[in-house]
């Protein structure tokens, strides 16, 4: 007669550790699905999970505004037709500004898609081989800097860029000269935009070109005065970046 098997004591352990196992890969999937849309009051929850005697929930994170939709046009308040709306005023203004003030020969306003472009020819901000403002160059700046600061909701960036021109056509100028009078030029005229408080400093930027980016030839003395001016380049928020030449071709046919 066969002897019985004696069961082993804990032979079912193993259950009880894959049990456990399952429960905790349960927990963590849960957990994991409840961040995947996180709000304040999911998180207080999970916070409150790892913490049971705390009384409150500090650092909430989280990554929408409220009554905030990715499907809103207008979320944040920026209306796309308004923007656009605000930033076409401003180009109006500088225009009347110009037209009123009888300026057609010294200050040239454009504008193309997502830019107005204003060029100021050198005599109206500064004498020759100057970098000091002109009372006129002032007067000037005042109106457009608080045309600028009417639609600064609208206005991305203003870019001041200083131009010099070639002094003798068969030379080039003298490189330090050359680059320090455009820059300071583009420097003391957005640093008179700026003393005004109008326009939030991070918007401002000026750069310095020389004289290698005429808009003319060198050969005349006529010729040589039109490269030699300051521009005021006015990017409307969430604009295309765009190259120099770009916006020159853009603001011609235009």
């Amino acid at each position: 007669m066969a002897k019985k098997m004696k069961k082993q004591p804990g032979g079912a352990n193993w259950m009880d550790t894959y049990g456990d196992m399952v429960t905790l890969l349960l927990c963590f999937f849960v957990l994991l699905y409840s961040m995947s849309s996180i709000s304040s009051e999911k998180w207080k929850v999970i916070v409150k999970s790892f913490n049971p005697g705390a009384t409150e929930s500090s650092q909430v994170v989280t990554t929408t505004a409220p009554n905030s939709s990715l499907d809103d046009p207008v979320a944040g308040g920026h209306d796309p037709a308004e923007v656009q709306e605000e930033f076409d005023e401003l180009y109006r203004k500088l225009s009347t500004y110009v037209k009123e003030n009888h300026l057609e020969g010294d200050i040239e306003v454009s504008k193309g898609d997502g830019f107005t472009f204003v060029t100021f020819r050198n005599n109206i901000f500064f004498d020759g081989n100057s970098y000091y403002l002109k009372e006129e160059g002032k007067a000037a700046l005042d109106s457009v800097t608080n045309a600028i600061a009417s639609a600064e909701s609208s206005v991305e960036e203003v870019r001041v860029l200083g131009h010099t021109s070639q002094a003798d056509p068969t030379v080039a100028n003298e490189p330090t000269s050359d680059r320090f009078l455009s820059s300071n030029r583009a420097t003391e005229v957005l640093l008179y935009m700026q003393q005004k408080g109008l326009i939030p400093p991070s918007k401002l930027v000026a750069c310095a070109y020389g004289q290698f980016r005429p808009i003319s030839s060198f050969d005349t003395r006529e010729s040589r005065a039109r490269n030699r001016r300051v521009e005021i380049l006015i990017t409307k928020t969430d604009s295309q970046e765009k190259t120099l030449e770009q916006y020159y071709n853009e603001a011609v046919e235009g």
